[in-house]
């Protein structure tokens, strides 16, 4: 089964209206996530990503260097995806505004590369820019541009586009060779073959890269064998053994990736044990289900979609796969007619597949996150699929296009409003809890973002929502701990702690919170035990060496406690309360000079 090379492939096509394409996609994806540079971080991982992160906010440097290649912090190892946060704090500081505009920019340059990554392996004009006018304005997509710690999937994709436009033009030379040899016979050695070699080392490159940024991309060498097939004209039954030959390398590099990711992730990995094989079976087909169902209509999409652990409703599943592999006949029957149905359903199916929960990472059921670059093949079916309806004559010759304006028109608003969604924690999570049930983790962040603007009457209500919904969470119990701590109960606030780390004993945050319960009721000796474990998990913890150098200072001991201030200080240099509570130990210690 070979799909025909397309005749088009290296039609020039108007370099002036590439540009003018080009330039109109950039600034409507502009128009759409502009505002946010005046969003604010979320509560939902920015302040590992970037606010809290002591690595990040110190800027490039050669420790930063080696703790963003050696860390599996955040449960993921991108050191592509650190050094770029690293770098906007270096040039634009500490605010939200620099990484926001990262953000949307690699997401414009992504779109304008989708653009002519189509184009190069089509030929087909209109329709290669109408695919990536989908993928630029999608609402699907909002949440990978508007949230900063998803800077990984836009770097990712950024590396995704170059990858196959590399490999795009080292397969369009080998095919040209091979054709040029087939006419004239052979020659004196060619500098084709060098210049070939040249593009597929920098597809071999740039896939590296985006495997440092996140590793989904581990299924981008099925994605340059769909090329093969269509548009390229490349895989049929006597070359198949050959192009997985010329895949090689990019199996063994997504193959280790796996495994380090596998290795970082397994205490994110929910137990086998806690989820049978039929219900993640189920929440397969209903993902795979659900996002085509997002895709055509983008309505009630939220930050956190929780997965249930009671079962899903069996004519549910039923209708999933049903749905699923009707699509799967039909696509295969028209394969010969139009292979672009089968090309954008295998993409679809494959690129998800890291992420589709046949293992079970955290407690999504899924992400909008995740459809970032599988759903260009979705994009693809139905564009080809359109414009091949539009051909027939009996439409008026302007039809397309205004369908098209429409669309778009429809799906930038959409994702405009979606966007808005994300400019705090409170707007954040209020829409989340307005578009989902049960939701403990809208809930909590919910809590702790009213908690730190003093509400305390809300948030304590849903803290209390969060438990009641899933009282083994142990976010809520550490959130909902602190609250009640600065409240003076001190007692209650406690147990929250020691419940959280009896859920999960690693839990940094909650060693911290119940070290400083315990010094506050004067239990010093515990205390200190707490903040020990907790730079034990968590070496670069700044907050617990300030706070056990404060329980430390208070027993009158300063030498110990100023080694503790100091650390805290070389770990977040510009921590003010560090600073300052190490200038009383010694001036206490009687060293005013320094």
């Amino acid at each position: 089964m070979t799909a025909k090379p397309n005749k088009n492939i290296t039609r020039p096509g108007s370099n002036g209206a590439v540009l003018a394409i080009s330039v109109l996609l950039v600034v409507a994806v502009f128009l759409v996530f502009a505002q946010t540079l005046r969003h604010d971080f979320v509560n939902y991982d920015d302040e590992d990503y970037f606010y809290g992160n002591p690595h990040v906010l110190t800027g490039l440097n050669g420790s930063n260097l080696a703790w963003a290649f050696q860390t599996g912090y955040a449960g993921n190892w991108h050191p592509l995806t650190w050094l770029s946060l690293m770098l906007d704090a270096q040039l634009f500081g500490h605010g939200a505004a620099g990484p926001h505009l990262t953000n949307v920019l690699l997401h414009a340059a992504n779109t304008v590369l989708l653009f002519l990554l189509l184009r190069r392996l089509t030929g087909a004009h209109w329709r290669s820019a109408l695919v990536a006018a989908l993928f630029g304005l999608h609402p699907l997509h909002v949440e990978s541009v508007a949230w900063v710690s998803e800077r990984k999937d836009v770097l990712s994709g950024l590396f995704f586009m170059l990858t196959l436009l590399a490999y795009t033009r080292f397969s369009q030379i080998v095919t040209n060779e091979k054709w040029r040899l087939a006419r004239d016979g052979p020659a004196f050695p060619s500098p084709v073959t060098r210049h070939a070699s040249l593009f597929y080392g920098l597809a071999l490159l740039f896939f590296a890269l985006g495997l440092m940024s996140k590793p989904m991309l581990v299924t981008v060498p099925f994605v340059l064998l769909l090329l093969d097939w269509w548009p390229l004209g490349r895989l049929g039954p006597s070359t198949f053994k050959r192009l997985i030959l010329e895949k090689l390398p990019f199996f063994v590099l997504g193959g280790v990736v796996s495994a380090v990711t596998v290795f970082v992730q397994r205490e994110e990995v929910v137990a086998i044990g806690k989820l049978s094989i039929l219900s993640r079976a189920g929440n397969v087909a209903v993902a795979y289900g659900t996002y085509l169902e997002q895709m055509v209509c983008p309505m009630r999409l939220a930050a956190f979609y929780p997965y249930s652990t009671n079962g899903m409703l069996i004519w549910k599943i039923t209708l999933a796969l049903v749905f699923l592999a009707g699509i799967s006949v039909g696509v295969f029957m028209l394969r010969r007619r139009s292979p672009y149905l089968l090309a954008g359903w295998l993409w679809y199916l494959g690129m998800l597949v890291p992420v589709i929960g046949f293992v079970q990472v955290g407690g999504q059921a899924h992400a909008d996150r995740y459809t970032y670059l599988p759903l260009i093949g979705a994009f693809i079916m139905l564009t080809w699929a359109a414009a091949d309806l539009f051909s027939d004559r009996r439409y008026p010759r302007q039809a397309p296009g205004v369908a098209a304006f429409i669309v778009m028109a429809v799906l930038a608003v959409c994702a405009s409003i979606q966007t808005s969604y994300w400019r705090n924690s409170e707007s954040l999570w209020t829409h989340t809890l307005a578009c989902t049930s049960d939701n403990y983790v809208a809930h909590n962040d919910l809590g702790s973002a009213l908690a730190r603007e003093g509400r305390v009457v809300e948030a304590t209500g849903h803290y209390q929502t969060a438990l009641e919904i899933n009282p083994h969470y142990a976010e809520a119990h550490n959130g909902f701990g602190i609250l009640l701590a600065e409240e003076g109960q001190s007692a209650e606030a406690i147990q929250h702690f020691q419940r959280a780390l009896e859920i999960k004993p690693d839990f940094a945050a909650a060693h911290n919170s119940l070290g400083n319960a315990l010094a506050d009721q004067g239990r010093y000796a515990d205390a200190i035990e707490h903040y020990k474990r907790t730079v034990e998990i968590r070496p670069d913890y700044a907050e617990a060496h300030f706070n056990w150098g404060n329980v430390l200072a208070t027993q009158g001991r300063y030498a110990e406690a100023i080694k503790h201030f100091q650390l805290a200080l070389q770990i977040k240099p510009d921590d003010v309360k560090a600073q300052n509570s190490l200038n009383a130990a010694l001036a206490l210690q009687g060293n005013m000079q320094k």
